[in-house]
């Protein structure tokens, strides 16, 4: 299965809602293809909701940091909500745990922005 992305506004936040494994294929193509569109739309505050992903490998962890990267550059910001399991495991394996600001609470995270 691969990943489904839904993407909602919270006042000046996008939030990214994804469903499914981001891994190397489509699934990681498809979030790469709406996080770089939803930047040069203009998103200047990204949270990416990883509540409901099971499994994340190197390229989609290659993808949150270029994305947190770009809006870094831009003022912006991408920040990370409701990691678990596997995937919190390998944000702390990874250090990003520590990189990108991670929460698991998303009222908390909204007003973090």
């Amino acid at each position: 299965m691969g990943v489904q992305i839904a993407t909602r506004k919270s006042g000046d936040v996008t939030v990214v809602d994804l469903q499914g494994r981001v891994t190397i294929g489509s699934s990681n193509d498809e979030l790469s293809s709406t996080l770089r569109k939803l930047i040069s739309d203009g998103a200047k505050k990204i949270l990416i909701n990883l509540d409901g992903v099971p499994q994340i490998d190197s390229s989609g962890i290659s993808t949150i940091v270029r994305s947190f990267v770009t809006l870094r550059r831009e003022n912006g910001s991408v920040k990370l909500l409701r990691p678990k399991g596997h995937v919190h495991e390998v944000l702390e394996v990874t250090r990003l745990i520590q990189m990108i600001p991670t929460f698991m609470d998303e009222k908390t995270a909204l007003e973090s922005f």
